[in-house]
């Protein structure tokens, strides 16, 4: 009875180990560990199989977060590009085919709530672990020891440069208009979204915008 009881323990700690930091278990070594573990306390539970299906149900959880946020992690160095190769297509293309923001989306809530959407998608790929990384590494600064064996989950980077991004397309849309007449109703434009922005809670977008 005792053996069950710690086990049940054991198996909260590692269920809710896996699921706040899933990180931690993304090399052989420690995924090898928990497998180990996790063999050593189904043993506990033979009869019925129920810590079986529940070190089964965690193990196929924490497979599948490693892996979203892995394919999550390609696709954004895919489009990570350097800026020197986006101004060269930017001066390829014909002055005709480039369109500004006012051609593609006119209505300022319409474009607020498209920049809400991709500030969700990018906080909700921010986890804990993304937090201790920085303490962590701050800590190594001070200490002035070399952090090498820490991998970096980029997720906290990516916010900020989307932060930057968009704080750029509105300083390029606003500076590539010729006429003080376009100009003058781009700004009124952005000070718009930003406003639907603010309405909508979406204080990220509304501080890059401005």
């Amino acid at each position: 009875a005792k053996l069950k009881s710690f086990a049940a323990k054991i198996i909260q700690l590692l269920k809710e180990w896996t699921e706040t930091f899933p990180y931690d278990f993304q090399d052989e070594k420690s995924m090898k560990e928990l497998k180990e573990i996790a063999h050593r306390i189904t043993q506990c539970d033979e009869e019925n199989g129920t810590v079986k299906k529940i070190i089964s149900q965690m193990t196929q959880n924490l497979l599948m977060t490693l892996s979203t946020r892995s394919q999550y992690q390609e696709i954004r160095e895919k489009f990570r590009q350097p800026v020197t190769d986006k101004g060269t297509i930017l001066k390829t293309k014909p002055q005709s085919t480039q369109k500004d923001i006012l051609s593609v989306c006119c209505d300022p809530l319409i474009l607020a709530q498209q920049l809400t959407y991709i500030e969700l998608e990018r906080v909700s790929n921010i986890y804990p672990e993304d937090l201790m990384q920085i303490v962590s590494h701050m800590d190594s600064l001070d200490n002035h020891k070399c952090r090498g064996d820490v991998t970096k989950t980029y997720n906290l980077e990516a916010y900020d440069n989307w932060f930057n991004c968009l704080s750029m397309l509105v300083a390029t849309e606003i500076c590539r208009v010729v006429k003080k007449k376009q100009r003058t109703r781009m700004v009124e434009f952005f000070i718009d979204v930003a406003r639907e922005c603010f309405n909508i809670g979406n204080f990220n977008s509304m501080m890059a915008i401005i």
